[in-house]
């Protein structure tokens, strides 16, 4: 049997940096290099290179195994298991001293005769605690209040496992803090690691260079496209002679990349040599420019809503600031519509957009119909990276056809209403979501909210305030989010009007996509004796799913549904209508494809006996 060992270290007072007892910084850079390897996982399901024995915990012999890592066959001869048994004990050692085992005993020994077999004997010793770490400056330090922040971002405790990674890492704490106190250009130079066998413990010193204070001074823009300087230098936050801070820089590329008209943003401190007299430092940003002309055309069934073809002719950067100018035409069952938006963001102020918008609309529904001409215009201001606000006009002039009935009397009388109305529209909403993603939410939650004050003119004359709210919830029912049960409630309320004034499209409806699946568009309303749908002035809706994590990247989910609409101005549920259905989610990367079979539990004559959706992103 052979046998190898690590060479001892003799135990002593601590002392300078060519002292036996201090390990060179070089070979702590090697140990944290190899501390990875603990972590990932085995290329194969092949056996254990070699046997560990030993007196360790489960968690650090695990750290070990996957360090050795795995052999597809076993040892040949002895010659070959001798020489996996020393690459084992040596790749051990590193893992050891990475994580903070400076004095092991480690053997490398062959076992058997006619079958040799490579083991590794080991016995880690005492763990070294970690000292309180030093920064050194190298040339001039930064501010007393720079140092102190970047001292206190080191997050190194003494007293703590002196693990080779948290050194690597608390010395780009002090790189990436000294960035944030306005240094960009620090770095780190060779730290000296002072690891004492005596009192068992680790000392790092940091060497770090500083560099100059950085102060900020405008934009450059480089681009073969149209965009204005002057407009992406109003977007900057900062003012000239500021401190550089990373979070601004980033800030500027964000607000360029929300437009949505670049396919590529970079911004970037300019290089240390193009420092400006005055001291300070521009910041360049390089922008490539999206196809400032695109078309696109589509199709779309629906057994609830019908058949729909539409084209678009979209124009890019036309004045220089982003914007976007979308000229779209549909052709549809239920809502024909051809008009122009046009869209400026940041618009006087950074996350700031306006929406101007008009159109002409033919909607036929079962309950109504109108042909109007549509003006609009929005002002949305962002709160957060997916939170916003919004408040503006929308003034509707056109033809509104239906029938409705006098429920006031018996039996109900139809009531004919063509009308020419001119509808003016005070359109406010906001939206919060605090889900963790846009389009398949696992855990977190979503809430909007529309208020709209409105009046009516022509034919007939009626103020009233329309108001909606939207709320959504997504809980993780297993660490890993494989199943999540999702939430959705929705009520709306119209108050100062009555179902026979207040214009069709403004009333409540409930049923379709996104609504109650199950029904058709407008299906979950109560019936007028003509069969048509009635309009309400109040509206309760509910849903809650199921979602469970399927192999292959598939999902699938069963629902339950429910909505009720009502003719007060408070909801109701005195006409509920339950709906549930299962679906298939497919996840492509970057969200779901959805399709849902939903069938009513509380079905009429005149409703289908299912519904299928197909779509993008989850239900809700």
């Amino acid at each position: 049997m052979m046998s190898w060992s690590p060479t001892r270290r003799p135990r002593g007072p601590a002392c300078g940096p060519d002292c036996p007892l201090i390990r060179p910084c070089r070979a702590l850079i090697a140990a944290a290099a190899l501390a990875p390897l603990a972590f990932a996982p085995s290329a194969s399901a092949a056996d254990p290179r070699v046997t560990i024995l030993g007196d360790l915990t489960p968690e650090l012999r695990a750290q070990i195994e996957r360090a050795v890592g795995t052999a597809a066959e076993p040892a040949g001869n002895r010659f070959e298991a001798r020489r996996r048994a020393r690459g084992a004990a040596e790749a051990a050692e590193a893992l050891l001293r990475s994580e903070g085992y400076y004095q092991p005993t480690i053997s490398a020994e062959v076992e058997g005769d006619t079958r040799p077999e490579p083991v590794v004997r080991i016995e880690p010793g005492p763990r070294f605690l970690l000292q309180d770490p030093v920064i050194e400056w190298v040339d001039a330090p930064p501010t007393p209040e720079s140092a102190a922040v970047v001292l206190t971002d080191i997050g190194m405790l003494a007293g703590t496992p002196a693990r080779a990674a948290d050194v690597l890492a608390a010395e780009g704490r002090v790189i990436a803090g000294l960035a944030r106190e306005g240094y960009p250009d620090a770095s780190a130079v060779p730290r000296r690691v002072v690891v004492d066998h005596e009192t068992r413990t680790m000392t790092p010193t940091f060497r770090v260079d500083a560099g100059a204070l950085v102060t900020l001074d405008g934009v450059r823009v480089e681009t073969r496209g149209d965009t204005s300087p002057a407009w992406v230098e109003r977007l900057a936050p900062w003012r000239p002679g500021a401190r550089y801070q990373p979070e601004a820089v980033a800030e500027l590329e964000r607000r360029l990349t929300e437009t949505g008209v670049y396919d590529g943003v970079a911004v970037a401190l300019a290089p240390r040599e193009q420092t400006l007299a005055d001291g300070n430092r521009p910041v360049i940003v390089t922008l490539t420019d999206s196809p400032r002309r695109v078309q696109e055309a589509g199709l779309s069934y629906s057994t609830a809503e019908g058949t729909g073809v539409e084209g678009a002719w979209t124009l890019r950067n036309q004045f220089g600031r982003a914007d976007t100018l979308r000229f779209g035409a549909r052709l549809a069952t239920i809502d024909s519509r051809i008009g122009a938006l046009l869209s400026l963001p940041h618009w006087r102020s950074p996350g700031r957009t306006l929406r101007i918008e008009s159109a002409f609309v033919a909607e036929d529904t079962d309950a109504y119909r109108r042909q109007t001409v549509v003006l609009a215009a929005d002002v949305t201001q962002r709160l957060a990276r997916t939170s916003w606000f919004s408040y503006g006009l929308g003034l509707d002039a056109g033809r509104y056809e239906g029938s409705r009935f006098d429920i006031s009397v018996t039996p109900p009388q139809p009531v004919r209403f063509d009308r020419d109305l001119a509808i003016l529209t005070g359109r406010s909403s906001a939206y919060i979501d605090r889900s963790n993603d846009p389009l398949d939410p696992t855990r977190g939650w979503r809430m909007s909210v529309s208020v709209q004050p409105t009046a009516v003119t022509g034919e007939d004359t009626v103020l009233f305030l329309r108001t909606e709210a939207t709320g959504s919830a997504y809980l993780p029912l297993d660490p890993d989010a494989r199943t999540v049960v999702a939430g959705r409630a929705r009520f709306g309320s119209i108050s100062g009007g009555s179902e026979l004034t207040v214009p069709s499209d403004r009333l409540f409806y409930s049923g379709g996509g996104g609504s109650v699946r199950g029904y058709s568009f407008q299906g979950v309303n109560p019936r007028l004796p003509d069969d048509t749908p009635r309009g309400g002035l109040s509206l309760v809706e509910a849903s809650i799913e199921l979602r469970q994590q399927l192999p292959r990247n598939f999902a699938g989910v069963v629902f339950l549904e429910a909505g009720s609409v009502g003719f007060s101005e408070t909801p109701t549920l005195d006409e509920v209508r339950y709906a549930a259905g299962v679906g298939v989610r497919y996840n492509l990367g970057f969200g779901p494809i959805r399709a849902d079979l939903a069938v009513p539990l509380s079905r009429r004559d005149s409703d289908a006996s299912f519904q299928v959706y197909v779509s993008f992103g989850q239900a809700f």
